[in-house]
Formats: structure tokens, C-alpha cells, sequence
């Protein structure tokens, strides 16, 4: 290089790193950054210390925490309203997601007694496991011979009412529930002080044990790396924020992004800068024609055999397209309600026409559920791998970084089952046997073809089973699916799922196997029966739970009880006898243990079969090598399904419990 161009490459050098220095200055002597204060940890006098995802109302700004966690101070006390209910905050365990509350209707009313279970749908929120329930019964005829806790408040000279621990034991201790007119469970939460001087809990008062609270968990971005770091964690324009003393991060404090003040500083320098370098390049340019040809020819270009679509979020190619927001908000006018389809766990499914002409729908994730991400990229790495007619197919979908994570799919225009067995615009005699048991049929294909795959679906129940025109099945909504591991048997998990198709197992063992499948959709072919809905409250205590009611109808040779009227049971033979093939069929899938029930693949050929006509009730679960002491079914008369010949009575070996509701 010639001595002038050296000259001039140097002045520009010096020019920078007095730029930058003055901006490295400037970056220091920033002041406290007003949310790093804003966020700070608060107290309402009483209780635990309240941070990030908590946020204290006219204390604190919305940002310095999630919506759904908005704490009022009332009488020196953190008070979080959920579903309409104020519940004071005793403990709060950050590490663990947790913390204890208490109703505070418990301090506030003379007669403080739950009238209905406590219910987190549709909220941050979830009971723990490590809960005790405190059972109360009301308006009972007679008093039980074990250690109760009276409400006398509830009580009167014909009736008592009562609480106690361990339902259970009351029933062994030769004690009926129907003597009571209903009962209610409340969750309480035991440390180990209280476990250790149990003694002192059975002197208290219901209202005493009561105000113990019970323990919740809580769902939100962690925020260990941002403290630990030495920021508050906030969420800000649907983002997670580590607001630290400079400025706001997106993870951490030490975050390597200059801010805003630097930005522009160096923005300026490198403007002055540029005019100087491109002087010199210039000047380089008709000196060096060599030199600039040899840069031309190493300059970097785009590989166009790159595939048109690949998506680094994902760290996978996927086979489905990514939508712009303003595309989706057009297509579906806005998200107007007139084109709401349904309303689901994690959000509200909207009808759409795209550019192109397709009808699609589009499921917008609700903004204050805080899974929401992990359910919107579980059900696209599934979908966008499965193809069969059974299945819904995925569309495409909007990026990480989109206003809102929306999901788009085929449009299924005649609703889903459970509209047409128990929905509003259900009719009696809408939905054929012979369309019922082709429902069963494609629903099982599918079931079968995704346990094939290594997938459980987890949340198998009518309303996820959609039908087009011509009543053909297409399953849906993946966003609790998860692929099963190679070589396990089983999987380890908290349960998920919608109440009364939920595997008891599963429940109680925290075990996932594709056999919970099986039992959920054992469920399914009992609402296919009989047209009830799956959980129904104003049914008798011991029906709630359909899967109940079936095992007890069937087991008490009542399963006229149970069909639907309108299909024809009592009238026509040939349908008694599929309708009574695919009740066994059902009573096998909703065995309590999980060993008990057949596969899916073995459930999809014994439905075949029964639509064919060729249906040996034998078959289905013949890995239970047929012993006495496994499911059976005992018969009066001949080996036949003939209704008019025999009585059939279904004997279970293992129960069904109520944890699935």
C-alpha cells in the first residue's frame, strides 16, 4: 500500500476508537435503569417477599410480572384472585415453582365451608400432588364410627355434616358415602412439622386445618439465569425481560448488546467513518485492480440448493409453511368472533380462507398460558411428520417472533363428535349406528397409526375427534402428544389430559404408556353407546365419570341403561349385538391396570370384525392368555353374543378409580 492510502486508513482508525470510547463512556454513566428499580422485590407487610412472576397492583407495574399473577395488599397480606376467588399467599418457594395459599373465605366468613372442588382449568395454576384431601360431607343421616372433624355450623337436629381425612378409611371402617347428600374435597397441604406432631391435628377444628392452605404450582419463564445475574425478571409486549441496571436484556444482564445510546453513538461514527472508507476504497480501486478483482472472487454468495423452506428454530427441516401474522389476521377478518369454530385447552380456533383460496383453520394459543410455546412446538415437530387420512393436517404456522403463535389447519367443516352426541345442536337419531361405529373404526386407525409412529396422543376424547362432510374421522389437537423413547415402557410424567378420560394408572403411578390411550379411548366408545357426555356433575355421584357408570352398568347386567334409545338396541337385533360386542370391546379398554386393557392395533381389528359380522369376543386380548383371574366374560347360556339367549355379566378384576375426573 502506498503511503497516502495508509495515511488516510489510519486517520480513519483513529477517528473510530475515539468514537467508541466516548460511547464506552457514555455506557457507563448511565443512570439506574427505572424498571430494574420498578421490579425490585416488595412485601405487604405480612407473608413472603413478592417477585417476578408476582407483581404488587398500584405498587408495582404490570411488567415486572405475568397478567394472571397480580397481587392486591389487603390487611398487610398478598392476596392473588384466581377464577374470581381471593386466596392468601402464606409461602412462596421460587425455586420449586410453588406456594401455599389459603381461600380467604376461610378467615372472612363465620361457616367457612367449600361448596364445590377446587378447579384450576384454564389458568396458570395447578394443585399439587403433594396435597392431602380433607373430605367434607354434608347432611348426613347418621354419624360414622371414626375421627371426624364436626361443622356444626352445617349440621342440624335431622342432618350432620363433617370432615375428615382418608375417604377411604371412612368406607372401611363399614361407613356408606349415601348417607351423606354430598360431599366436597378440599386439597390441604402437610409439611413435616405437621406430619411430626399429628397428635396436635386431630385436636383442631376443620376451620384450623383449613387455614393450613394447600399447595400450587405455577407455570411462567424461569428467571434463575436473570437473577443470578444480578437482574429482575419481567415480561413485557408478550416477552420475557431481565430488566438489570444499565438497561433491559432478553436473558441475562450479561447480554453483550449495547444499548440504545451506544447504538446511535456508533451509528454516527461509523456514518463519518464510512465516507472516509469509501474514499479510500475508491482510491484503492484504481490503484489495485488486481487486488479488488482477487476480493470480488471470494466474495460470498446465497446457495440456492438450499431447500426454500428450513427453520432454524426448530433445528429441523419441516414440510409445512410459515405464514406471515397479517396474512392469518386477514384471512380470518380480524379473528372475528362470527368465525370462532370451538374453544379449547390452549386456545380459540378461528375459520379462515387463504390467499390461495383454501379454507383453513387457524388456532390462536391463549396469551396467558404460559406453556403455550411448548404446546405450539410439540404439535408442530408431530404433525409435521405424520401424514394419514385419519389425522388432521398441519398447514403451517407463525414464527417465534410473530405477534402471536398461531397454528393452521385443514378446515374440518361438520364439527367434531362430541358436538353431535351431546353438543347444543345435537339431535336424537342424528348420528346412525352404522356412522358410530365407523367413527370408532377410523378413530382407532388412527390411534393405531400413531402408536406405530412411537407418538401418544395423551388427550384422546370426542371433542378432539373432528368429521367432514361425509362423517370421515380426522383426528386433532396434538399439543399434549409426545413421542414415546425407544425401548421404554413407559414414561415418567405429571398427568395431562381433560378430566374423565384421564387413565387412572396414569393418575396414580405418573406413568404414561400408550395404553393410556387405550383407555381414554375406551371412553370414546362408551359416549359413542350411549351419547353422554364424559363427565356429567348433576349425574348421580357414583356416574359423574362415564367410565364409572359404563363398568357398573355392564357388571350389573344393565346395559340397556346405558345405550342411547334412539339407535335402535331394544328394536333391532343385528344392532344389539354389534352394540353389545363393542361394550365389551369398551369394558376391556377401561380396566384400571394398564396390563389389563388390549393395544390399540388389537382394539382397531376386533372393531372390524364387528362391523363385518365375523367378531370373536374372544379374541381381543388374548395376550391375557384368557385366565380366570384376568378380565372375563361370564355367560349364563351358550357361547354366543345373542341377547335373546343369554344374560351377560362383565367382571372386572381391578377397578376403575375416580382419579380420572
Amino acid at each position: 500500500m502506498d503511503p497516502k492510502s495508509f495515511s488516510i486508513l489510519r486517520n480513519f482508525l483513529q477517528k473510530c476508537i475515539v468514537i467508541i470510547s466516548l460511547s464506552s463512556l457514555a455506557y457507563e454513566t448511565l443512570s439506574l435503569d427505572s424498571k430494574f428499580e420498578a421490579c425490585m422485590p416488595r412485601s405487604c407487610g405480612n407473608g413472603p417477599y413478592i417477585s417476578y412472576p408476582f407483581w404488587i397492583f398500584q405498587e408495582q407495574d404490570s411488567f415486572c410480572g405475568y397478567p394472571n399473577f397480580e397481587i392486591t395488599c389487603k390487611n398487610n397480606s398478598p392476596v392473588l384472585t384466581i377464577s374470581d376467588d381471593n386466596y392468601i399467599i402464606k409461602d412462596i418457594s421460587y425455586s420449586n415453582n410453588t406456594f401455599v395459599v389459603v381461600n380467604a373465605v376461610v378467615y372472612e366468613e363465620m361457616c367457612p365451608i367449600p361448596l364445590q372442588n377446587a378447579t384450576f382449568d384454564r389458568t396458570p395454576f395447578s394443585l399439587s400432588s403433594d396435597n392431602v384431601y380433607f373430605s367434607f360431607l354434608y347432611n348426613c343421616t347418621e354419624r360414622p364410627d371414626y375421627h371426624t372433624y364436626p361443622v356444626r355450623c352445617a349440621s342440624n337436629t335431622s342432618s350432620y355434616s363433617f370432615a375428615v381425612f382418608h375417604e377411604e378409611g371412612l368406607e372401611s371402617s363399614n361407613y356408606s358415602l349415601e348417607l351423606c347428600q354430598s360431599f366436597v374435597n378440599a386439597p390441604v397441604y402437610m409439611d413435616m412439622d405437621i406430619y411430626s406432631n399429628f397428635t396436635s391435628l386431630l385436636k383442631a377444628n376443620y376451620s384450623e386445618i383449613l387455614r393450613m392452605g394447600f399447595l400450587l404450582n405455577w407455570t411462567a419463564h424461569s428467571c434463575s439465569n436473570c437473577e443470578s445475574s444480578g437482574g429482575h425478571c419481567g415480561f413485557d409486549n408478550d416477552h420475557f425481560i431481565c430488566f438489570c441496571q444499565d438497561r433491559s436484556h432478553s436473558k441475562t444482564c450479561n447480554d453483550a448488546k449495547p444499548n440504545w445510546r451506544v447504538k446511535v453513538g456508533i451509528g454516527i461514527g461509523c456514518g463519518v467513518g464510512g465516507i472516509l472508507i469509501a474514499s479510500a476504497v475508491f482510491f484503492l480501486y484504481q490503484q489495485r485492480k488486481k487486488a479488488l478483482k482477487y476480493a470480488c472472487s471470494c466474495s460470498f454468495s446465497q446457495d440456492n440448493s438450499l431447500p426454500p423452506e428450513t427453520d432454524s428454530e426448530m433445528g429441523v427441516f419441516l414440510s409445512v409453511q410459515r405464514f406471515s401474522y397479517n396474512e392469518l389476521e386477514k384471512a380470518t377478518n380480524k379473528f372475528d368472533s362470527e368465525r370462532e369454530l370451538g374453544d379449547g385447552g390452549f386456545g380459540t380456533v378461528y375459520h379462515g380462507k387463504l390467499r390461495d383460496g383454501r379454507h383453513v383453520a387457524v388456532k390462536r394459543l391463549y396469551e396467558n398460558n404460559y406453556k403455550r410455546e411448548e404446546q405450539f412446538w410439540n404439535e408442530i415437530e408431530i404433525l409435521g411428520q405424520l401424514r394419514h387420512p385419519n389425522l388432521v393436517s398441519l398447514y403451517g404456522y407463525t414464527s417465534r417472533h410473530s405477534r402471536e403463535l398461531l397454528l393452521v389447519y385443514e378446515y374440518i367443516s361438520n364439527g367434531t363428535v362430541a358436538d353431535h352426541l351431546h353438543g347444543e345442536g345435537a339431535e336424537p337419531g342424528s348420528l346412525s349406528w352404522s356412522i358410530r361405529l365407523k367413527i370408532a373404526i377410523e378413530t382407532a386407525n388412527a390411534l393405531t397409526y400413531l402408536h406405530a409412529s412411537d407418538i401418544i396422543h395423551r388427550d384422546v376424547k370426542t371433542d378432539n375427534i373432528l368429521l367432514d362432510e361425509n362423517f370421515c374421522v380426522k383426528v386433532a389437537d396434538f399439543g399434549l402428544s409426545r413421542l414415546f423413547p425407544l425401548n421404554a415402557t413407559h414414561v415418567s410424567t405429571a398427568p395431562q389430559g381433560t378430566p374423565g378420560y384421564v387413565d387412572p394408572e396414569y393418575h396414580e403411578c405418573y406413568q404414561l404408556t400408550n395404553k393410556s390411550d387405550v383407555f381414554s379411548f375406551g371412553v370414546v366408545l362408551i359416549e359413542l353407546i350411549s351419547s353422554k357426555p364424559a363427565v356429567d356433575i348433576t349425574r348421580h355421584r357414583h356416574e359423574i365419570n362415564l367410565s364409572n357408570m359404563a363398568i357398573n352398568k355392564i357388571q350389573n347386567q344393565a346395559l340397556h341403561e346405558l345405550v342411547d334409545p334412539s339407535l335402535g338396541f331394544e328394536s333391532d337385533y343385528k344392532i344389539r349385538t354389534m352394540i353389545t360386542s363393542v361394550a365389551e370391546v369398551a369394558f376391556r379398554c377401561l380396566q384400571g391396570g394398564k396390563d389389563m386393557r388390549p393395544t390399540m392395533e388389537e382394539v382397531h381389528e376386533a372393531l372390524k370384525e364387528i362391523q363385518s359380522g365375523n367378531y370373536n369376543k374372544r379374541k381381543v386380548g388374548d395376550q391375557m392368555d384368557n385366565s380366570a383371574d384376568k378380565v372375563v366374560l361370564l355367560e349364563s347360556g351358550p357361547q354366543t353374543l345373542s341377547p335373546d339367549s343369554v344374560t351377560i355379566k362383565w367382571v372386572s378384576n381391578s377397578s376403575t378409580s375416580n382419579a380420572s375426573i
